[in-house]
Formats: C-alpha cells, sequence, structure tokens
C-alpha cells in the first residue's frame, strides 16, 4: 500500500521534465503507477531514495517478508531494453536480482542490497580488488537470441560523441588527446570478437557496487548496468577513468599505468586493451561532463592529455 504521494528527488525531477511534454506526463501520472504496482505486487512503500537521476527509486517490503527496491522510469529511459534485459540475463549471479518486472511501465522491482562500494573505506587497491571479483562473477555469455550494443557499436559511438563534443565545446584540450582516443577507439572496434565478448556491466564503478547483507566476505552485487556485448577490457577500462584525483597527486602517466597492471593482474585480461578502453573512456566522459556543466570533466581531459602519447608505462 502507498500512505502518501510519492517523493521524487530533484534531479529525477529535471531529468523528467527535460523530456518535454512526455516527461511531464510522467511526473504526473507516477502516484498513480506506483499505487497501481503496490497493489499488483503485494507491496509495502516504506521510502523513497535520493541519489539518482533516471528513475523513481524506492525502498519496499513484500508480503512475505522479503526487503526490495522498486524502481519506475520514464518512457524511452532505457530500463526495460538496457537495463532490464541485461538483470534478467544475469539471474542474480553478479547482479541484483529482479523479482518482478513491467516493461510498459517501465518498472521492476528488485533484491535489496546494502550500502555501495564507495561508501566501505576501503582504499582504492582494496576497492579494485572487490571489483574485479564482482566482475569475474557477473561476466557470462549473452543468453541465446539476446541482443545488447557490441563492443564495436560502442567504440564507433564513443569516437563521433568525443570528435562531436570536442567541437562543440570549442577545443577544451589538445588535438593530439582527440587523436589519441580516435586511433584506440578503432582498434577496440577492430578488436571485437563475438567469441570471447561477454554480457558486460558497462559502468561498473564503486557507486554501483552494492554490499549483498547477511553474507561474509563483504561479496558485492552490481546495480545501475548499461548492457553491453564486449570484451572484458572495457570495464575495467571504466576503472581507469575512476578516481582520478588520486592520479593528479602524482604522475598520472606512471600512476596510470600501474593501476592498469593492477586490474590485468586481477583479471587475466589484456593489459594494452585496458589501457585503450580506459583513455577513451576518460577523454568521452570528461568531454560529456564539460557538455552538462561538471567542472570534474578538466580533471578527467588533464589525465586523457598526460598519457596522450604515452605508451603504457
Amino acid at each position: 500500500m502507498v500512505k502518501e504521494s510519492v517523493s521524487v528527488p530533484e534531479a529525477v525531477r529535471r531529468r523528467a521534465l527535460s523530456r518535454g511534454p512526455e516527461g511531464e506526463a510522467w511526473l504526473a501520472g507516477l502516484d498513480a503507477v506506483v499505487a497501481d504496482l503496490a497493489r499488483e505486487w503485494g507491496l509495502s512503500i516504506a521510502r523513497s531514495l535520493s541519489g539518482g537521476t533516471e528513475a523513481f527509486v524506492a525502498e519496499v517490503s513484500l508480503a512475505d517478508g522479503r526487503q526490495a527496491v522498486l524502481k519506475v522510469a520514464p518512457p524511452g529511459s532505457g530500463l526495460a531494453e538496457r537495463e532490464l534485459r541485461t538483470l534478467l540475463a544475469a539471474r542474480g549471479r553478479g547482479y541484483a536480482e529482479v523479482y518482478r518486472h513491467d516493461r510498459g511501465r517501465e518498472a521492476v522491482l528488485l533484491e535489496r542490497l546494502g550500502p555501495p562500494l564507495a561508501d566501505a573505506g576501503l582504499s582504492v587497491d582494496a576497492q579494485l580488488e572487490v571489483l574485479c571479483a564482482t566482475l569475474a562473477e557477473a561476466w557470462a555469455p549473452l543468453p541465446e537470441g539476446g541482443h545488447l550494443m557490441t563492443g564495436a557499436e560502442k567504440a564507433r559511438f564513443l569516437a563521433e560523441l568525443i570528435e562531436r563534443a570536442w567541437l562543440e565545446l570549442e577545443r577544451p584540450c589538445p588535438e593530439r588527446v582527440i587523436e589519441t582516443a580516435l586511433r584506440y577507439a578503432e582498434l577496440r572496434q577492430q578488436g571485437f570478437d563475438p567469441a570471447t565478448a561477454v554480457l558486460s556491466h558497462g559502468d561498473a564503478h564503486p557507486w554501483n557496487t552494492l554490499l549483498v547483507p547477511g553474507e561474509p566476505a563483504g561479496r558485492y552485487k552490481f546495480v545501475d548496468p548499461d548492457g553491453l556485448f564486449v570484451e572484458r577490457a572495457y570495464d575495467l577500462g571504466i576503472l581507469m577513468r575512476e578516481w582520478t584525483s588520486e592520479l593528479l597527486r602524482g604522475d598520472p602517466l606512471v600512476l596510470g599505468g600501474r593501476r592498469c597492471r593492477r586490474l590485468a593482474a586481477l583479471t587475466g585480461v589484456d593489459a594494452e586493451s585496458i589501457w585503450q578502453w580506459g583513455f577513451i573512456e576518460s577523454t568521452s566522459t570528461g568531454l560529456h561532463c564539460l557538455q552538462v556543466g561538471l567542472e570534474s570533466g578538466r580533471e578527467l581531459l588533464t589525465v586523457a592529455e598526460l598519457w596522450a602519447g604515452g605508451l603504457l608505462p
């Protein structure tokens, strides 16, 4: 049952309104959608959660006593096509388990997990170990008949984003950064091999990695997957773009190389492929952050500039 009108975080509200009339209609009807889902699925809504930007998320209880999370996204958000498809394919292995879902209403009922890895107070090295262990559990063959964006398609998409954003932002970093990113994107596009590609999270960072309550040894699972069919190195490249301030406290080229080889040692994945995806992600994410007004993008581009032209140390 729903005790009162749902509370939508401001970031979610702004994102919905940016979709125009469709987003406005979604916000206006959200109370009714949540009430209908609560009735149909036997849920008690506890409280809405802040922190996200894409969807309404609330803690709920099921009739059988299980604790869960209800997520309802605006139409066209990609929840049903990307996130839900990945979660259903994983079947709880390395990812939050799906209890119920409704594609038409972009709604999913998920296993409730604990706090994110980012809040665990662990060193970067310790977090890398957890993330690599969780990725090793989550990586799996693409289910028969499944379809997700491939590694080749992702490389092309990021190359186009980088070229377009660099020009729109009036060249906020040296051209050699862009040239290096585009060269690496071409190499990763050519290197895509369906025989070795896996079902991939696509954005596995410490905030998307949540503790599994009640289990020993600090086991974690992923939430909010982008969902890709790509080489393992892509997910590890995401980790190359994280903890930027740590890289900037020393020599980013040396520290970046050390992190890259650490990731390769933990997973058995080719270090050069990790390095290339890490450079592409640092560049594309840095440019995207500047496009949406986040100054953190400048740190990412600074790291990319210091990495550009240098071989993996």
